[in-house]
């Protein structure tokens, strides 16, 4: 069976490894250029690893260009799996391969289809999620449910351990269902558009911290936006202080301060005041100095 493989991201490296390790190297690869990098916040060249395989390699920056349809064309692949690119694969695209495009969703579709769903999962507070393998259609993560394998979210799940859990499931999936294709027993389980819900694009700037929310709140977005992605992030002076990881604080009421306001200095970082006169304590984080910001110094603001 030939296969055309999509991606340019970790998750895509992960997928890509598991199929020539069960034996299924892709004819051709599409990932995008080194210059193109900047894309993606966990972006990964697939080319060395393509060509190592034995796959024919296309970098492209545009899924639906003419010259990337004929690269595929030339293939005449059985399947095309994308996983891992940002655009909108048109229908001229997906009607290349025999049987069909596939895609992989971080989410138990048709619930939290579109953007940015790693992190909102973890926001929104849901306890349970899948990892979905579906056919590519006209709509955005609408189409027919190939695979799909539902977990719970723990509690203190962080973006680095949900991705991690997906990926796994996605490496194991990815060769089921491409052998499901060639047996021509594949599924096509049609979503049910009514308990659709979509989530929204994120960018970096959407994780400065709001120092007047809860501590809970705050806590929540540092788990949902550090790596592999950009991270939560503060300012002090302004100069830009990335918060990786932080936990709640007992006992803060004996810490009466301003919102924002370094409260104590510890061990392991630093105790802040949020709104609700809780307080948390960063554990880690990166800024350009050496030393922990000052006691009783004012977070928050722009660099501005």
């Amino acid at each position: 069976m030939r296969i055309v493989f999509v991606g340019a991201v970790e998750s895509s490296k992960i997928a890509l490894e598991a199929l020539i390790k069960a034996g299924r190297p892709p004819a051709l690869v599409i990932t995008l250029p080194p210059e193109a990098a900047g894309r993606h916040s966990d972006f990964v060249d697939l080319g060395n690893l393509a060509l190592a395989a034995g796959s024919a390699v296309h970098h492209s920056t545009d899924i639906n260009a003419p010259e990337t349809l004929e690269a595929v064309t030339a293939v005449a692949p059985d399947l095309t799996l994308v996983i891992g690119w940002s655009q909108v694969c048109r229908r001229p695209f997906r009607e290349i391969a025999r049987v069909g495009t596939a895609g992989f969703h971080p989410a138990a579709l048709p619930r939290l289809r579109g953007r940015g769903v790693i992190p909102w999962t973890i926001l929104r507070g849901e306890e349970k999620t899948g990892s979905t393998l579906f056919w590519l259609d006209d709509g955005v993560d609408s189409g027919p449910i190939l695979l799909q394998r539902q977990f719970p979210v723990d509690p203190d799940e962080t973006a680095r351990s949900l991705y991690t859990k997906h990926t796994e499931n996605l490496a194991q999936m990815i060769v089921e269902a491409a052998a499901q294709v060639e047996a021509g027993n594949a599924a096509r389980a049609e979503q049910n558009q009514a308990e659709a819900s979509y989530c929204a694009k994120r960018t970096a700037e959407d994780g400065l911290i709001d120092w007047r929310q809860s501590a809970a709140s705050i806590l929540r977005l540092i788990r949902a936006v550090g790596a592999p992605y950009p991270g939560a992030f503060t300012f002090y002076n302004g100069q830009k202080i990335r918060i990786d990881a932080a936990v709640p604080v007992e006992n803060s009421s004996r810490f009466i301060g301003l919102t924002g306001q370094i409260q104590a200095i510890t061990e392991r970082g630093f105790i802040v005041l949020c709104g609700d006169a809780e307080c948390i304590e960063a554990t880690s984080w990166k800024w350009a100095s050496e030393r922990r910001p000052p006691i009783h110094g004012k977070l928050g603001g722009t660099a501005a």
